[in-house]
């Protein structure tokens, strides 16, 4: 297993699209942390109370430094797609099987590599999130690590980061063809669900539901607060987590049984 693992990271960090990535996800992380730290320390004098947004320090930072986490999710939903999907792609994965013959010892350290990339990148965000943030937020008379709480949100981005991954991992194997997987899964994550989202949380027992999409349950983790939609109904951080790890875990897990099955020529 240590062989095949050490193999999906060769494969990985031996192209040029790694380092593209990191640095994409460092400068949305930062851009988007300078934008919410200046918006959440605003003057809210003239605002009318019910338009203020959140004074909470503890949600003001978590909000700040996860800001771009909306974005830098569907990046390594993207890696997951491409991990696969260029094995097939490219036709290497009929040498990598043939390397490995045991296709579940493939599929797991593929599990394993990709939750350490989503956690690298995680890792990556947070230099430009809370880099760029803390200082605004300091600098403007507010506390940058108001609570213990702070410190549960940017860890548990970094798992955020890794599941959506895993999800891009089935995605990539339920949709054979890369490109068709990539414009799909991302489509799906980044406008249809979150519509879809939306719209349910308008009706009584579509708001139940809607808190169980992967968006709403990223959401929920990271503890940010929406400044778009308002206070909605959230899971707990950590109901959140499971939701959005059975995400992955199921669709992980279905592509993993189909690769297992399919013949491979």
């Amino acid at each position: 297993m240590l062989g095949a693992i050490k193999s999906e990271f060769r494969k990985y960090f031996s192209t040029r699209m790694w380092w593209g990535m990191a640095i994409a996800i460092f400068l949305v992380s930062a851009v988007f942390a300078l934008g919410f730290a200046f918006l959440y320390t605003m003057d809210q004098s003239g605002v009318p109370p019910e338009q203020q947004m959140s004074t909470d320090p503890t949600e003001i930072a978590n909000s700040v430094y996860t800001a771009g986490l909306s974005v830098a999710y569907l990046l390594t939903l993207a890696v997951g797609v491409m991990q696969i999907g260029s094995e097939y792609r490219h036709k290497t994965i009929t040498s990598t099987f043939l390397a490995t013959p045991k296709r579940t010892r493939v599929m797991g350290a593929k599990v394993i590599s990709l939750l350490a990339i989503g956690a690298m990148y995680g890792v990556i965000s947070l230099i430009g999130s809370v880099g760029v943030g803390a200082l605004i937020l300091s600098s403007r008379g507010f506390e940058a690590f108001p609570s213990a709480e702070v410190g549960r949100t940017l860890l548990l981005s970094l798992l955020v980061l890794g599941l959506w991954a895993l999800i891009g991992l089935g995605a990539g194997i339920l949709i054979p063809n890369q490109v068709a997987a990539l414009l799909i899964s991302v489509g799906v994550a980044w406008i249809v669900e979150p519509v879809a989202g939306l719209a349910l949380s308008f009706l009584d027992w579509g708001a139940d539901v809607a808190k169980f999409f992967p968006s709403s349950a990223t959401q929920a983790i990271v503890s940010g607060v929406d400044t778009s939609m308002g206070q909605m109904d959230q899971l707990e951080w950590w109901a959140g987590a499971l939701v959005l790890a059975a995400y992955a875990a199921v669709l992980a897990g279905i592509g993993t049984m189909l690769t297992v099955r399919k013949d491979i020529s």
